[in-house]
């Protein structure tokens, strides 16, 4: 069961004219290729408590594409060309992030998500990439994704998954900011050859990846077969773990019968 966020935006369909949630149909067809049972989570109020109870029934969660994140949440002014905020997601998404990472949650973070999980764990962005590398090669506009080559570590869970050889690997990017400062307990895994961060993974957890391209976009679905595969092992560990608390318990009980007079 993998959980996918979702935009909240506008939309037309027939008469209506409305908010509405909103994930584009190749996001939640990939888990579902890859083995996975697709569950949206449309941004909403949300507390330590909610998020934890919307985790009990996953067993994996994909943090999606979409609009930039609040510079505040990372101590700076928006740039002029900075997104107009969206805190009602950004605070679904860093809520959900934190309490996924505290259960070890398999979880894998696509553009902003990769965005959000380095500012959830104290990291900062780069506003405005082509303030930073003189072009706008990775965001072409116009809902054209650019093909870049990223060059992953080789020891890396990433290079792992992608079965990547060491050669650069293209992949789809359609992005205008960029992880800065890495945030805590993350590792980069992956970058252009311009130095622009494209990949981070979280240490001490069993899976925990984000990549800053899409590959829902590029027909790939090794990144989505790593989630669900380790989504797998973590349901099958909860699992077991509710049977011996259930045999403990039996027993316990057992053990208190015997001793009634």
């Amino acid at each position: 069961m993998i959980g996918l966020t979702t935009y909240l935006e506008q939309a037309q369909t027939g008469v209506w004219d409305v908010p509405a949630a909103f994930l584009p149909h190749a996001y939640f067809d990939s888990v579902v290729r890859a083995g996975g049972i697709a569950v949206l989570l449309p941004p909403q109020p949300v507390d330590a408590a909610i998020a934890g109870r919307v985790l009990d029934g996953l067993d994996g969660l994909v943090i999606t594409g979409g609009k930039d994140v609040d510079p505040a949440r990372y101590g700076q002014a928006a740039h002029t060309r900075t997104d107009e905020p969206r805190p009602d997601r950004d605070a679904w998404e860093n809520e959900l992030i934190h309490r996924a990472i505290d259960r070890e949650l398999p979880l894998l973070g696509i553009c902003r998500g990769a965005q959000m999980l380095n500012i959830a764990q104290g990291g900062t962005l780069h506003q405005h990439l082509p303030d930073v590398v003189g072009h706008a090669g990775y965001q072409a506009g116009g809902g054209i994704f650019s093909i870049v080559d990223v060059h992953v570590e080789p020891e890396s869970r990433l290079h792992g998954l992608l079965d990547a050889l060491d050669v650069p690997l293209p992949v789809p990017v359609y992005h205008h900011q960029s992880i800065d400062r890495v945030g805590a307990g993350l590792t980069v895994t992956a970058r252009t050859h311009d130095g622009v961060v494209q990949a981070v993974e979280l240490t001490g957890v069993p899976f925990g990846v984000a990549v800053q391209w899409h590959p829902e976009q590029h027909d790939d679905l090794r990144l989505f077969a790593g989630l669900v595969d380790a989504a797998t092992r973590y349901r099958a560990a909860r699992e077991q773990d509710h049977e011996h608390e259930h045999e403990h318990g039996q027993g316990h009980e057992h053990g208190q019968e015997r001793d009634t007079p």
